[in-house]
């Protein structure tokens, strides 16, 4: 007697930034690839960066009423404390329409509920941490969960060795088909600017300052620049009034593509945008953001500029004249431009996503048979 595959439902919860969202994509994508897969919905906040790009990406997002806690004034907190209630039973709620198989966190305030209110109704859970110093909300589901999926190894021993997995960090569909290098078409030298999802005032200052030293070979310059919303209008004019080819945009959805027609990036050291990098073995000059917890950008910029595959300038000691420095050196060295990105390449891993959704559904084979659909959720909370 034939056995047909059981429909597998995932709910992702979480989000805020792209160093969340992204990842989550491209698990999402990697989930409704398998063909047991039948839907993936998304959880997140009115306010984060999911909802402004999954909707477009095709995804189906419900939102739930939830704030940070942390770094945040003692009103402020207490009212974010108040809401902890309601969102999780708002995600309750969503659980119990949309029955999910499992449901994994993806870092951000806005996973806890989610995956708290998994948990104590019966359903599998796991999450997945990007940097290397997990965060707060991780830190705390992390003590529960299913499995736990890292892109760093775990070596301050923050999870229990026998539920973790170290993976590296998801990158989107058009990263892991490979990127091809621009190479200084019609010798113009490509440049991607980007200070992460929101963008980075000190970037975006610095990176239009750098012209000025570049005053001789700015014909040869092509820039792309993610600006975010509140500098787009600032930097388009100062780019005009330089006399520089530049494309500005307040935010790149197609990131693959800026990426494949790109020389050298500029941009922070988040773990996305190091993940995104290696795997498409680009060259770099990486800014890592000073006030990230733990100064976790810094040691991930160090470990691909350690390696020879990116060049560090760190915020402290960022100006014009340094960056314009670094570009016109990368620019007259296509053999360190070459050398830069093998380095790069060989750091990516480009099959995170595929090893996360494999450890979820042997989860789920190994314990999906004791929730029955039909019967609703589980233990109630």
């Amino acid at each position: 007697m034939r056995t047909e595959k059981k429909s597998v439902k995932v709910i992702i919860a979480g989000g805020g930034t792209g160093g969340h969202v992204f990842p989550a994509v491209a698990i999402a994508g990697e989930f409704l690839e398998r063909p047991d897969v039948q839907d993936v919905l998304f959880v997140g906040t009115e306010k984060g960066l999911e909802a402004r790009v999954l909707r477009d990406m095709g995804f189906t997002l419900r939102t739930i009423n939830v704030e940070g806690v942390k770094g945040r004034g003692a009103a402020k907190m207490i009212v974010s404390l108040l809401k902890i209630p309601w969102s999780i039973s708002q995600s309750v709620s969503i659980i119990r329409n949309f029955r999910p198989d499992i449901v994994l966190g993806v870092g951000g305030y806005a996973s806890g509920p989610g995956v708290i209110a998994a948990h104590f109704m019966g359903v599998k859970t796991a999450i997945a941490e990007q940097n290397a110093l997990p965060g707060f909300t991780n830190r705390m589901l992390g003590r529960f969960v299913d499995k736990i999926f890292l892109s760093f190894p775990d070596r301050e021993g923050w999870f229990a060795d026998v539920r973790t997995v170290v993976t590296g960090n998801p990158v989107r569909r058009g990263f892991v088909k490979g990127i091809k290098k621009s190479r200084m078409k019609e010798d113009k030298f490509s440049i991607l600017i980007f200070g992460g999802s929101q963008g980075a005032r000190t970037i975006n200052r610095v990176a239009v300052e750098s012209i000025g030293y570049l005053e001789d070979i700015k014909d040869r310059l092509v820039i792309t620049h993610q600006t975010g919303d509140k500098d787009m209008d600032e930097v388009s004019a100062a780019y005009r009034d330089c006399g520089v080819d530049a494309e500005v945009h307040s935010f790149i959805t197609d990131m693959s593509s800026a990426y494949e027609s790109a020389d050298l990036l500029i941009c922070r050291a988040g773990a996305t945008s190091i993940a995104e990098i290696t795997a498409s073995g680009k060259a770099s000059v990486l800014i890592p953001y000073p006030f990230a917890a733990g100064n976790h950008q810094e040691l991930n910029a160090r470990m691909l500029a350690d390696a020879g595959a990116a060049e560090m300038i760190l915020e402290s000691e960022l100006d014009g004249k340094r960056l314009a420095g670094a570009i016109r050196r990368l620019l007259n060295s296509s053999g360190t431009i070459n050398r830069m990105e093998k380095e790069s390449q060989r750091l990516g891993n480009v099959k995170a996503a595929e090893q996360i959704v494999d450890e979820c559904m042997n989860i789920l084979g190994q314990g999906a048979e004791m929730r029955g659909r039909e019967s609703g959720a589980g233990k109630k909370i």
